[in-house]
């Protein structure tokens, strides 16, 4: 039997999002009970940004007989990633004493949590606990890693060492992390030859889960400069939206976003920020995210007053389900380069915050990082180099289009001298200067989810600035593969 839930399918396969959206609605509103039907429900919600929808149904997935701790779980790492951490803890401290202290995924949760909200002391006693129940947990050494600096004569250190032959042929799910943990370690402790070489083997295993295709970002990146014109942006209808509530924070992982990102939402006017990805769901009329498929919806959408704004608006809909009705957002979504264009036609009044960093500094800090998130160009040096060299193109595209709306922020000149930089910032976004932000490492309690969480809670400094040069001989695939003309 059809029912809403198939008729949302069919909407969301012609892209209107919109209409998918309002069908899902009704099936939860007029659908009851429990099922296993609800896991796919919920990603169904993801998928267009649906965030209270999404936890609806992952709440509801949770409760299906028989109630399992794996369902448990996807309840409340839901709630977590959905910056729910409230609802979150609330929901492991209704489990019996036995289960919240025994169990080892809800104790690697715990930890996880503590460690977002920078409270590192807690999270190293779920971890630790974790290690002791189950050691041979690659995720388990990598959580531990995040937060620690080891050194040579550190018990975990040789720990990780003892492991590292026996983790060989375990399940990649498993070892590319420990992979990257000992990898950590060993850089802490300077041995970057090593380091390097426990990074590739990770890196390695998972390339082969997820490969990147090159040529299509290539592809891509050509259309958008080549379509993107001033001329061809005047075909689009002017869009009425005049919010600027998110202030966008962009450039490549390990850029300095999330330094920016804390330094904004130390403001008393910034209630929140993340990487959000949910413009790309609010564009999803647009079918593939290129000028064509603007003009498309365009054409579709002849009778609605305002196509770009309603875009605009459901786009301001789905940050009020994530962060509420009040305060400026900061939304971090670092791929927004793909949708700049029409983020900056259908927001007028918004404004970006685009981060660059030294090309050799970032590349090395995003391949020696197991991103939580899928970047599928972040397992080769060859790769990273190709995908550094599409977004710098799209940066001065993007920039020459639109240059009193997108600040360019070099992290080397921001970590040197915060002052006049945070300044700048902070009255580019119209906002006023407060105390605050010029001490974002004080901030309590907000929740970092980037492989950044240890490094915003520390005093801005340039420790970061020139790291490369120890792995200087090892990049030479990005450098060959960053300089190619020919590409």
């Amino acid at each position: 039997m059809r029912t809403l839930a198939h008729e949302a399918v069919d909407q969301l396969r012609i892209f209107e999002r919109r209409e998918a959206a309002a069908r899902l609605r009704r099936y939860l509103a007029e659908t009851y009970g429990s099922g296993e039907q609800w896991k796919s429900i919920a990603r169904l919600a993801d998928r267009m940004g649906e965030i209270d929808l999404s936890i609806e149904a992952m709440r509801r997935y949770a409760a299906t007989s028989p109630v399992t701790l794996e369902r448990f779980l996807a309840y409340c790492s839901e709630l977590a990633t959905r910056g729910r951490v409230e609802e979150c803890l609330a929901q492991i401290e209704s489990l019996a004493p036995q289960g919240r202290n025994h169990e080892t995924a809800i104790l690697h949760l715990q930890g996880a949590i503590a460690t977002q909200l920078g409270e590192f002391e807690a999270a190293e006693r779920y971890i630790r606990q974790t290690l002791k129940q189950a050691p041979m947990v690659g995720q388990h050494w990598l959580a531990l890693a995040m937060i620690k600096r080891f050194s040579p004569s550190d018990a975990d250190y040789e720990s990780l060492k003892t492991l590292a032959p026996k983790f060989n042929g375990q399940p990649a799910s498993s070892y590319a992390p420990f992979l990257y943990a000992i990898g950590k370690a060993h850089h802490d402790c300077e041995n970057y030859d090593v380091a390097f070489q426990a990074f590739s083997e990770g890196a390695a295993l998972k390339r082969i889960e997820y490969p990147y295709d090159a040529h299509q970002r290539f592809d891509f990146t050509n259309a958008l400069i080549r379509d993107f014109t001033r001329e061809n942006l005047t075909q689009l209808t002017p869009s009425h939206c005049m919010s600027d509530r998110p202030i966008f924070v962009t450039g490549l992982p390990r850029s300095g976003t999330t330094l920016v990102e804390q330094i904004l939402t130390s403001h008393s006017k910034v209630s929140g920020g993340a990487e959000l990805n949910l413009f790309r769901a609010a564009l999803i009329p647009t079918q593939d995210y290129s000028f064509d498929g603007a003009i498309k919806y365009q054409l579709r959408a002849k009778n609605t007053p305002d196509p770009w704004g309603a875009l605009a608006s459901d786009y301001l809909e789905l940050l009020t389900q994530r962060f509420g009705p009040n305060g400026r957002i900061v939304d971090k979504t670092l791929n927004h380069s793909r949708f700049m264009g029409l983020i900056l036609h259908s927001m007028p009044n918004a404004k970006v915050v685009w981060l660059r960093r030294d090309p050799e500094d970032t590349a090395l800090s995003c391949f020696r990082n197991y991103f939580a998130s899928t970047i599928k160009w972040a397992w080769s040096l060859e790769d990273i180099g190709h995908y550094f060299k599409c977004d710098d193109r799209l940066h001065a595209h993007w920039s020459g289009l639109f240059p009193d709306r997108i600040l360019t922020v070099s992290y080397e000149d921001l970590v040197t001298d915060p002052t006049p930089w945070i300044e700048r910032i902070l009255d580019f976004v119209d906002l006023p200067r407060e105390t605050d932000v010029f001490r974002p490492h004080q901030q309590k309690k907000r929740p970092v989810l980037t492989a950044s969480v240890a490094q915003v809670r520390n005093p801005i400094s340039t420790r970061q600035v020139g790291a490369s040069a120890a792995y200087k001989s090892h990049l030479a695939p990005f450098r060959d593969a960053y300089t190619d003309e020919s590409i």
